[in-house]
């Protein structure tokens, strides 16, 4: 596979990400505390499914090698 295919599809990959967690917003799974004027977010269950994906990529990926 050479570069530029490789880059078009992180490409589209990122602007199907972007579209996604635009309408998704927070999901469920993700924490957020607020105390004054400070704010703590931890997104537990955004980071899961980012790596959920991100390993599938790379599993598809790396049997077209």
């Amino acid at each position: 596979m050479n570069i530029g295919k490789l880059l078009i599809i992180a490409g589209i990959v990122l602007v199907l990400v972007g579209v996604i967690w635009t309408f998704i917003g927070k999901l469920p799974g993700d924490l957020s505390f607020k105390k004054g004027n400070v704010t703590f977010h931890f997104p537990i269950m955004t980071s899961i499914i980012i790596s959920i994906i991100l390993s599938l990529i790379f599993f598809i990926l790396g049997k077209f090698r």
